[in-house]
């Protein structure tokens, strides 16, 4: 008898992430999205920054059509907005935009103007964290871009693991590719890149907390310079 999704329990679910963790260390991304997709079908989802479209294009070789999540926290630049249209438009994906339940101008009213310097963790709480939560609902799995290689934080990244706040399987099919990997697929297969990697910025987040790296800085630096922050609470 198949076990189906509803039936595992949490305690299935983390040990089979722990398992397939192990099992799938030295396996290519597109094994281990084609694992993820062929264990959780259409309970698997791919989450996208728009940053580029890599995870997103390697995910629908593995499943046309799989569902692209996307955080549209009001604070974006337009390149980013522009990127996640031309995902849409040009790839084998189905984007899912999701939004906060209060627009920028609703949250300004009630907190006060600027509170991602005020308080950024409150802002990405209410802009980036809660409506993941609330998007991923129905999915047992989510994929993202992590690499081992973007900064300190991340060098522990598993290429499955088990999301204990979400209690979900998290699936890092690139964590360890470097940027020269990325560049190379970028080129092979001519993916949807976001234009801010071109003009400076190694890591596109909200406009507000975002500015270009310096020569030398890793990858993230450039993500809420000047403060001991380092993730918005999505992945840390």
């Amino acid at each position: 008898m198949t076990t189906t999704q509803e039936e595992r329990t949490t305690a299935d679910l983390k040990a089979l992430a722990e398992q397939a963790g192990r099992d799938l260390e030295d396996a290519s991304a597109l094994e281990i999205l084609q694992w993820a997709v062929d264990t959780f079908g259409t309970r698997f989802c791919v989450t996208s920054s728009m940053e580029d479209a890599v995870v997103a294009h390697l995910a629908s070789r593995a499943r046309p059509g799989v569902d692209v999540v996307f955080l549209d926290t009001g604070y974006h630049f337009e390149e980013t907005i522009g990127t996640r249209d031309a995902v849409e438009a040009v790839m084998d994906v189905n984007v899912i935009t999701l939004t906060p339940r209060q627009t920028v101008a609703e949250q300004d009213a009630e907190y006060g103007p600027k509170l991602h310097d005020r308080d950024p963790d409150l802002c990405c709480k209410m802009r980036k964290v809660e409506p993941l939560e609330r998007g991923l609902k129905n999915y047992v799995a989510w994929a993202t871009g992590l690499r081992r290689d973007e900064s300190p934080t991340r060098a522990n990244t598993p290429v499955v693991g088990w999301d204990e706040k979400r209690q979900k399987i998290k699936i890092s099919p690139i964590a360890r590719w470097t940027q020269d990997d990325v560049d190379a697929y970028v080129t092979e297969h001519g993916v949807l890149t976001n234009p801010l990697l071109m003009d400076g910025y190694a890591s596109v987040g909200c406009a507000p907390c975002t500015r270009r790296v310096l020569e030398g800085e890793d990858a993230r630096a450039g993500r809420w310079a000047g403060r001991t922050k380092t993730e918005c609470g999505l992945h840390g």
